[in-house]
């Protein structure tokens, strides 16, 4: 579980630098990353703790082919045991591989205004916060207070209707949750989404409806596919292009 392509649609790989968290919002309650930790206890013999694994630093460097690299899908990199030293060594892999784009995804918002200013957030950076209700909505005025590229939106587990102030915001995802123990999305609520993004021309991303398994209820919205990407995606893959690289492999420097 440290690096692996992955079945999330909207990202190509994943990249665990740290694993295990804690709950913090009724998104997290049937955490999915927890789950996996349960159902692989060798692959995590600290069980869902926090860790820290240095040893994973280096591993995009080795990657050649430009990618969407989603990271810490089994943690959160703003939790509040994750030290500034090491989230600055995260964002030094980031800086020396511009040939990827690092989606970072965080429900710690509070704490990731408080780094802001002491970190230095490459251009490869996509930052996202968490919304799964009108409660935790406040979390995008932390998000546009943040000097980054893109800023997104996941509302996954989606709990609930949203009225999103999406000024300064390029993306958003929506997803149903899965798992015998899902809380059921209406449909409604993620129509409603879809049309606010439409409206302020932010590009919208429908994953799941989500059900006992992530594909139980496929990916349909009104009979429609939506997998719309920030328009630097593009511009990204233009720039790098899709085809393995020749990139020399490069050391940290401490």
């Amino acid at each position: 579980m440290s690096s692996t392509h992955t079945g999330i649609e909207w990202t190509d790989k994943t990249w665990n630098p740290i694993t295990g968290c804690d709950k913090v919002s009724p998104g997290c309650l049937h955490c999915y990353a927890e789950a996996i930790t349960q159902r692989f206890p060798k692959n995590f013999p600290n069980g869902f703790a926090l860790t820290m694994h240095p040893e994973r630093l280096e591993e995009p460097l080795r990657w050649r082919t430009p990618s969407r690299v989603f990271v810490n899908s089994m943690s959160d990199l703003f939790h509040k045991d994750v030290p500034l030293d090491f989230i600055q060594q995260v964002f030094s892999v980031i800086h020396s591989t511009p040939w990827h784009i690092y989606q970072i995804l965080t429900k710690r918002h509070e704490r990731l205004k408080d780094l802001a200013s002491k970190l230095d957030f490459p251009r490869n950076v996509w930052l996202g916060v968490s919304v799964e209700n009108q409660s935790y909505a406040e979390r995008l005025d932390y998000l546009r207070s943040v000097p980054v590229s893109v800023r997104f939106v996941s509302c996954e587990p989606l709990l609930g209707a949203l009225k999103l102030n999406l000024t300064g915001i390029d993306w958003v995802i929506v997803g149903g949750e899965s798992g015998q123990k899902h809380r059921p999305m209406q449909i409604s609520w993620a129509e409603d989404i879809r049309d606010q993004c439409q409206n302020a021309g932010v590009a919208f991303f429908f994953k799941q409806v989500g059900g006992r398994t992530p594909k139980a209820g496929g990916r349909l919205l009104n009979n429609e596919i939506w997998d719309e990407m920030p328009a630097v995606w593009q511009q990204h893959l233009q720039k790098w292009g899709s085809n393995p690289l020749t990139v020399k492999k490069l050391k940290l420097i401490a």
